[in-house]
């Protein structure tokens, strides 16, 4: 079969634009994610075949503009430049026009090959606004196509363009220029780098000249590393002078004032505002979400909302999927006679991993309540609302965007922090983060809340220790900033979006993307520590004990004054006794009980002590771990209870109060912190942040157990 000819093409363009619901439609289900090479950063890419040419699409990170300060624009920054694809397509937000032409202007300083999308174009039609997409493709020398995700619009005539770019070689001629003092020193300054063949070869040497011109750090770091610095430094050291004495300001803001007047010039005379209707749907709901009043309630009325949902909706799947698990259990025992192969996969694996397994419909429910929230625009307007609290508490507003992200996962909510420019409020925000519950521990909380809590509060129950959470984590915030990291937090301007109808296959996409991650996760780390924590269990055996209850029960099988059935259940007494002995002379009851003085203030005992360790590595490990623990160290009576039964048995309810609140609070996992210690830098925060998070835990979870 003859080799299709490929075609690559990118995806760029602001945050909220649309972009990845246009990815979906043009790639449909083949499509894959993974991370960019070096960073934690999602990449997500998909291929379409279409008349003979395979296209490839990568889909990249929401940015306004090349120069970037947070992950995902440096991301997406460096995968533009750096990176020769056939085509790039800027998909623009025609409901916000002017603004999104400001990284076209952008895209045109880098002399590649770019299309224009031009998005949710059925809202702007809607909205009254008109556009003259004809002068707009002469104004910007390239394609404009009017698409619209919803309604499925403009994706023909997007794939026929990239073909025709492709097949005809097509060259775009720059429409855009700098007056003609500062372009002939651009241009002049590109003629010295270009000397530098590498360099020219890999970059445009204008899109480099500008950046020099705006004090790009990156673009510095790489000059400064090449001869060609020689000759490049004293010419910018002179035309920095020349532009400053002609225009009385610095060069970058010229270059930028320049970028602004073409964005504003052509919005002006393509853009027909005149039938814009007065009062939209979006100030209408906006009037109530984002109102100083309103704002708040309606914020805790979501969230309660989702936790009622995933405890709610999520029982019945969580039920049958332990149910099949237990069934898989002793389906397997019965079939093998080998009684250690036995226990390791009945006890370790399936115990392990189906613990951890059956509370993915909560996962996925919580995932996807939160895509919705993100995809309909009220994410944004929740970060707002929180905002004006944040001030409170002495913290920057953009703070409030990482703790949200912490919902979901530790290790982007603190790579998000990067956005902070001030040092202290970054650290701040990186020290609070843990209190935000993360996915991980949504299966430790579900276990614990649906052993100890009728199901129709749960979900209020579980509401409010993610509200303890956010309390913690804006009360430390404002002690950390009151003493340690004193300081005035930045204004912050923050942008709210239009509400959208997210489209069904986007969210599913994200639950099944949600779901692959976790399943991941329960056939590597999770099956690993399962098997560890079953070894730990068994290992070593006592060969005092085993001989002990050999003969006691022995002495029971020669005793001719029982009968059958009592001697049946002597010896399953004494199996179980010498179980359970054996299992605390094991690796983990060893030091299990070298712990428990530490923690049986907090109303904990060295089975809980454990899980909370393997929780070091991952959170969902808590619960795999105690799955194990309890299977391998089952009295005789508790066989056939479910895990929250034997936990319902075992502790009161002042116990599993304290453990929620040590869970809540106490360090996340390892990749986590090493993501922190990463951000952070330094290793005294690092300690800290250990020290802070382990103390507090200890501290609340003392408090709960001994005042209840």
């Amino acid at each position: 079969m003859k080799e299709l000819p490929v075609i690559e093409v990118l995806l760029a363009g602001n945050p909220n634009s649309g972009k990845t619901s246009l990815f979906n439609e043009l790639v449909g289900a083949n499509r894959k994610v993974g991370n960019f090479a070096g960073v934690t950063v999602e990449k997500v890419e998909g291929s379409v075949v279409y008349k003979n040419y395979l296209i490839r699409f990568v889909d990249l990170p929401g940015t306004y503009s090349l120069s970037a300060y947070s992950p995902e624009e440096m991301v997406a920054r460096n995968y533009i430049i750096g990176h020769s694809a056939d085509l790039i397509i800027q998909v623009l937000d025609s409901t916000n026009i002017e603004r999104n032409l400001l990284f076209t202007t952008q895209l045109m300083e880098l002399g590649k090959n770019f299309i224009i999308a031009f998005n949710i174009y059925d809202e702007m039609t809607r909205k009254g606004i008109k556009a003259d997409i004809t002068q707009l493709e002469k104004l910007l020398g390239t394609a404009v196509i009017p698409t619209s995700s919803r309604l499925k619009t403009g994706i023909t005539e997007l794939f026929d363009k990239i073909i025709e770019f492709y097949e005809k070689k097509l060259q775009l001629s720059k429409k855009f220029n700098y007056p003609e003092f500062i372009e002939e020193r651009i241009i002049k300054l590109s003629g010295i780098i270009n000397s530098d063949k590498e360099l020219s070869e890999s970059y445009s040497t204008y899109w480099l000249s500008v950046k020099l011109l705006e004090q790009d750090t990156e673009v510095y770091k790489l000059l400064k590393e090449r001869t060609v610095w020689m000759k490049v430094f004293p010419y910018l050291t002179e035309i920095n002078k020349e532009i400053s004495n002609y225009y009385k300001e610095e060069a970058d803001l010229i270059l930028n004032e320049n970028r602004l007047a073409f964005a504003k010039g052509a919005f002006k005379e393509t853009v027909n505002l005149s039938n814009l209707k007065s009062r939209n749907f979006t100030d209408v709901l906006d009037y109530l979400l984002i109102n100083r009043i309103t704002g708040i309630p309606v914020f805790l009325f979501f969230m309660w909302a989702t936790f009622q949902l995933v405890f709610q909706l999520g029982e019945y799947p969580v039920n049958w999927l332990q149910h099949a698990f237990d069934w898989l259990a002793e389906g397997i025992s019965s079939s093998i006679n080998n009684e250690m192969v036995k226990s390791v996969v009945a006890d370790g694996i399936i115990s392990g991993v189906g613990g951890v397994l059956a509370f993915l419909p909560n996962i996925l429910l919580l995932f996807l309540a939160l895509a919705i929230m993100e995809g309909t625009g009220y994410m944004a307007r929740a970060a707002f609302v929180i905002d004006k609290v944040m001030h409170t508490f002495g913290l920057h507003g953009k703070s409030a965007i990482s703790l949200i992200t912490g919902l979901g996962c530790s290790i982007p909510a603190f790579m998000s922090t990067r956005t902070l420019k001030s040092q202290r409020d970054r650290l701040t925000t990186m020290f609070i983060i843990p209190f935000m519950s993360c996915g991980a521990k949504l299966p430790v909380y579900i276990l614990i809340i649906g052993a100890f809590f009728p199901a129709k509060i749960a979900g209020t129950v579980l509401f409010a220790v993610y509200m303890t959470g956010i309390l913690l984590a804006l009360l430390s915030a404002k002690l950390l900033k009151t003493t340690l990291m004193r300081g005035e937090s930045e204004p912050f301007v923050m942008e709210l979006p239009p509400y959208r109808l997210p489209s069904p296959k986007s969210l599913l996409f994200q639950m099944w993307n949600k779901a692959t991650m976790y399943l991941k996760k329960a056939a590597t780390l999770i099956l690993l520590a399962s098997v560890l924590v079953w070894l730990a269990s068994n290992f070593p055996k006592s060969h005092k004990i085993e001989l002990f209850y050999n003969y006691e029960i022995q002495q029971v099988i020669n005793n001719e004054h029982l009968t059958n059935q009592e001697k049946t259940s002597l010896i399953k007494s004494l199996s179980a006794k010498e179980n359970s002995l054996q299992f605390q002379n094991s690796i983990i009851g060893r030091l299990g009980k070298l712990i428990e003085p530490v923690i049986k203030p907090l109303g904990f005992d060295w089975r809980i002590g454990i899980s909370l360790i393997t929780g070091f590595a991952a959170k969902e490990l808590v619960v795999s771990s105690m799955a194990t623990i309890y299977s391998i160290g089952d009295s005789d009576t508790e066989n056939n209870l479910s895990l929250q039964q034997k936990l319902k048995n075992n502790y009161p309810l002042k116990t599993a109060l304290s453990l929620l609140m040590f869970v809540l609070i106490y360090v996340p996992c390892v990749a986590a912190t090493a993501m922190f210690h990463k951000e952070a830098g330094k290793i005294k925060y690092t300690a800290f942040y250990f020290f802070f998070t382990m103390t507090l835990a200890w501290l609340l979870s003392f408090l709960t157990y001994q005042l209840l």
